[in-house]
């Protein structure tokens, strides 16, 4: 809760402006929801989203993968993937069932999935290059190079590891 302010408080414009313009968080936001529309649109005639494609590649790449292992490479937390993948199991995309140890839960793909999956490639192939020309190579594998440290600084942090200062 925040505290009461004794006077009306105004942020500067100018502090405003340049807050917006540097915030990493903000433009990374932005940056991500206007690229997830674009992957969508693209993805449409394959009835999948790019949030759903993004499961089924990374269940795809574990074979079977435990619930919190998947979250943790998605950088998600296990609740929202647990909704994301409810979807894909009511279309028959995937399978959760438990583990050998019943405590863990493991995420399959079915051969519904596979299909899926396949069908998807070429539609996310035509998006990555059209990302890829506006980009350009080197600028996006820079991209693609910065956003797997700034992954790296949250997961650290969420799991006890040292400040982005090291």
């Amino acid at each position: 809760m925040l505290a009461p302010m004794r006077k009306q408080a105004r942020v500067n414009l100018a502090t405003c402006r340049e807050m917006a313009a540097s915030c990493a968080c903000a433009n990374l936001r932005k940056a991500t929801r206007v690229t997830t529309q674009l992957y969508d649109a693209t993805l449409r005639p394959s009835g999948l989203r790019a949030t759903q494609f993004t499961l089924l590649v990374a269940t795809r790449l574990s074979d079977t993968a435990p619930v919190t292992r998947l979250a943790n490479e998605l950088g998600m937390d296990r609740t929202t993937l647990m909704r994301n993948l409810r979807l894909l199991e009511r279309q028959a995309l995937i399978r959760v069932r438990p583990g050998r140890d019943r405590r863990i839960r493991e995420v399959v793909l079915t051969e519904r999935g596979h299909e899926a999956l396949a069908r998807a490639l070429p539609l996310w192939r035509r998006a990555q290059t059209r990302v890829a020309a506006a980009l350009g190579g080197a600028r996006l594998r820079r991209l693609q190079l910065d956003l797997t440290v700034t992954g790296a600084l949250a997961h650290r942090r969420r799991h006890g590891g040292v400040a982005a200062s090291e």
